[in-house]
């Protein structure tokens, strides 16, 4: 497996931060409607990806993210989860509830990113609503 993230879909379209987050959730939702929960975190993220191309959405599938600190670059193995036309980063959960920690990291992948918009879709829920969290810079 190589370490370079994969990129699919082309920049045609221009999107804003709501309508992205608007499509991924219905696309979220249709995954789990079909799936279910109870699957791993790649499951869904393939799945994901998949429901966000046909949508002729360019998304980016596991984005590496360095860290810079005091001018030197660290590659530190961050990935974000799925990065949505460049504007919108996407973090995969299967747990039994989101935690204050998975809002602290997605802060952290918007402020190192330098994006200002990201959604927490965790699939381990009955109605995959009750496991979505979405924050803004």
């Amino acid at each position: 497996m190589t370490n370079e993230p994969r990129r699919h879909g082309g920049t045609e379209k221009t999107f804003n931060d709501s309508d992205l987050t608007d499509l991924i959730i219905r696309s979220a939702i249709e995954v789990h409607r079909t799936l279910g929960p109870g699957l791993l975190e790649s499951a869904y993220e393939e799945c994901l990806c998949y429901e966000l191309l046909l949508h002729g959405t360019p998304i980016e599938q596991q984005k590496p993210l360095p860290l810079i600190y005091k001018g030197l670059r660290l590659d530190c193995g961050y990935r974000m989860d799925i990065v949505v036309a460049e504007r919108v980063v996407v973090e995969l959960k299967c747990v039994e509830k989101i935690l204050p920690i998975h809002e602290a990291q997605l802060l952290t992948y918007l402020k190192l990113s330098g994006l200002r918009t990201g959604l927490i879709l965790n699939f381990h829920t009955h109605v995959l609503k009750d496991g979505i969290k979405r924050l803004v810079l």
